[in-house]
């Protein structure tokens, strides 16, 4: 059954203004259809609208690193401090960790991130290449300390992650891991209406080529991307994807092409490996981030395994994540209009918006209640709009949450068996029968 709530009820605090602190799109819209509100600087309570988006984004995270062979753990938001200082990332992280401590004066920490807590609870549980390799990964709030935290949540202090962390006996098994997790994004993304762009990122210290960006390209975008636009045709989903295979000619793929943010561009590079005609220079989001870091934290930290000869070698590690508070705001800024957002289908808080625009008719009402019914009954998500309120503010209303799809139902329409469907894109606006309708929005 799906799930169907009355707007009358429904706990939504939308604003007619846009809110003088909001900078950017995805703040201002987020805050007047009330999808969240501002606790403290950087710090948002997620409403009932917000966080139903915010769900089905981490479904649909969660179900891709499932299929991909990842296995979902929960870790904790407050870690030792004694971790971070074996790794000795406990001094280098600077302010932005938020340091605590308890009542035993014991120095604790709100975590940032997850590497070292990941090693520690593999190095007391796995001893064997035998039991290699794993691809652990949770869905967990960080936190970090911004001096300035702006543009809502795309840089707040407080944030919703997946990180995943793999183990490998060598860099050829590391690699693969690498390789599943790049291919795993694409298609996350593409399952939430996101075109994702992998540019190549800085490795630091430990080099090679194994460090990508995901870039979602939004003209209000923090970053500037340089690319091939031959990107926007490739085609992400790649059905049939076996992770067992080797995956590396998809990733030769989707690498071959120039892609830059301008922190890595290389503008005679782009010159010479662009035709003119094809460089795409625009503006992009980053969403998600993989790197393979070697053995780093795991020669610091003593996390070994036993190889079949018998000799100690440390394990070979990976992180990836994805911001999925994040991608709230991302998903807004690429797929908005003057009148709200625009949401995807597979991550919109509602499939449909059934507006009734006379609610003290009795055709009318009887009408909109039988759409809920067949609707519910199909495993459509709906938000029934039976406030007594003038039709201009039930469509505004509608348009600025975005649901994909408007069902209107009015006397006259009920009169001749018909109902009006919008459709939030602006590409359907039609009268059709009840019946039809009801097909049309749960294709």
């Amino acid at each position: 059954m799906g799930e169907i709530m009355r707007l009358s009820r429904y706990f939504m605090p939308t604003l007619r203004e846009n809110p003088a602190e909001a900078q950017i799109v995805s703040h201002r819209l987020m805050l007047r259809a009330g999808m969240i509100r501002q606790s403290s600087a950087g710090i948002y309570s997620w409403l009932p609208l917000g966080f139903r988006v915010l769900k089905k984004i981490e479904n649909i995270v969660r179900e891709e690193q499932d299929a991909a062979g990842c296995q979902e753990l929960l870790m904790p938001t407050i870690q030792p401090a004694d971790l971070w200082r074996e790794s000795g990332r406990y001094d280098d992280y600077g302010k932005e960790m938020l340091r605590i401590t308890d009542r035993h004066d014991r120095d604790m920490l709100f975590g940032p991130t997850n590497e070292e807590l990941i090693t520690d609870i593999f190095r007391n549980s796995v001893k064997s290449y035998r039991d290699l390799p794993r691809l652990l990964y949770h869905i967990q709030w960080k936190f970090r300390d911004e001096v300035r935290p702006r543009f809502g949540i795309m840089r707040g202090r407080e944030f919703l992650m997946k990180d995943s962390y793999s183990f490998d006996l060598d860099y050829e098994g590391a690699r693969r891991a690498y390789n599943k997790m790049f291919v795993a994004y694409l298609r996350t993304f593409a399952r939430m209406g996101l075109k994702a762009i992998p540019m190549a990122a800085d490795t630091g210290p430990i080099g090679g080529d194994l460090s990508h960006e995901f870039i979602i390209l939004a003209d209000t975008g923090e970053s500037e991307v340089f690319c091939h636009a031959d990107y926007l045709d490739f085609d992400p989903m790649m059905s049939g994807v076996d992770y067992e295979d080797d995956l590396q000619p998809i990733v030769d793929e989707w690498t071959r092409l120039y892609a830059a943010t301008d922190e890595m561009h290389d503008p005679v590079a782009f010159a010479e490996q662009v035709p003119e005609d094809k460089a795409l220079h625009t503006r992009g989001i980053e969403v998600g981030h993989i790197f393979y870091f070697g053995a780093k934290y795991s020669e610091a930290m003593g996390a070994t395994v036993q190889q079949a000869d018998g000799t100690e070698v440390p394990v070979e590690m990976g992180s990836y994540g994805i911001g999925v508070s994040r991608l709230v705001g991302a998903i807004i800024e690429a797929s908005h209009d003057d009148a709200g957002i625009i949401w995807p289908e597979a991550v919109a808080p509602f499939r449909v918006g059934l507006i009734n625009l006379k609610v003290d008719d009795s055709a009318t009402r009887e009408t909109c209640e039988r759409l809920y019914a067949e609707l519910s009954a199909k495993g459509m998500d709906v938000l029934y709009d039976d406030t007594d309120v003038r039709a201009g503010v039930k469509f505004a209303t509608s348009e600025l949450i975005g649901t994909p799809w408007q069902l209107v139902v009015g006397p006259r329409g009920v009169a001749s068996g018909l109902v009006e469907l919008r459709s939030r894109d602006g590409d359907v606006n039609e009268e059709i029968s009840i019946d039809a309708a009801v097909t049309r929005v749960s294709g």
